[in-house]
């Protein structure tokens, strides 16, 4: 029994305590955390091509570091899409402040916090105008869509809301970065159950801890938000702080 626990303590510093405290350094010297709310960077980062110049469909999401020190743990995560011949991207985000659902509210391709995001997912053509339909009727039937129904750990949050969306498309394939604190909250209730791609199980005692073992999101360990593992469909393993780092 001693030595069982002496195990899971290692365990728990080698897999969740020194990830999280190397990228908290990495993050101090790297990141001004005095950077506030009115002066941060929301701009579009131009990596998005204008709607008016790319008339085919498209949809793609999108992740970005929180502000401050936050930043150590968490990205925001929202998506955007537009209908083929569309004349603007619509961006939906699941946010604490003002309406929980926003649409519109910031540049697609926009900046969170000054903190560039990084592409999650992408299809374009005949592949995304399939997609549309059904993740509009995902976003409508997001069930945390009130004022209200937003609570930064362990959820419903902004990763919750994209993980739920995700999961009503699960064609997609698509798994958020581990580093989506709130994704693994059970927006349905049910704390066992397929993981949102539907390529697996998932367990999770209420967004608090959880194990998900499927082909998409892999092998992901999750105690209190924070997430270690491995990728196994495109090889590389998963630790808190930074997230995915590729083999």
């Amino acid at each position: 029994m001693l030595r069982a626990l002496r195990l899971s303590l290692l365990g728990f510093l080698l897999l969740f305590a020194l990830p999280l405290g190397a990228h908290a350094l990495v993050q101090w010297h790297e990141v001004d955390w005095t950077r506030s709310w009115s002066t941060a960077d929301w701009s579009s980062t131009g990596t998005l091509p204008a709607a008016n110049a790319h008339p085919d469909a498209m949809v793609r999401v999108y992740a970005a570091r929180v502000g401050r020190w936050r930043g150590i743990f968490a990205v925001h995560s929202w998506i955007v899409f537009k209908e083929d011949g569309a004349r603007a991207y619509e961006r939906y985000d699941k946010v604490g402040w003002g309406r929980p659902i926003r649409h519109n509210g910031y540049a697609p391709d926009g900046r969170w916090y000054g903190n560039d995001p990084e592409i999650v997912f992408e299809a374009t053509g005949a592949e995304a105008e399939a997609l549309i339909p059904k993740l509009r009727v995902a976003i409508d039937s997001y069930p945390y869509g009130r004022a209200g129904d937003y609570h930064v750990w362990p959820g419903p949050n902004s990763n919750s809301f994209t993980a739920y969306v995700l999961g009503q498309v699960p064609e997609m394939a698509v798994a958020l970065p581990p580093t989506a604190i709130g994704k693994d909250f059970p927006v349905d209730g049910d704390w066992i159950g397929l993981a949102p791609s539907r390529t697996g199980l998932r367990v999770t005692l209420d967004g608090y801890a959880g194990l998900t073992l499927a082909w998409v999101e892999g092998v992901e360990i999750n105690i209190l938000g924070a997430i270690a593992g491995l990728d196994i469909r495109r090889p590389g393993i998963k630790l808190p702080g930074f997230g995915r780092i590729g083999i």
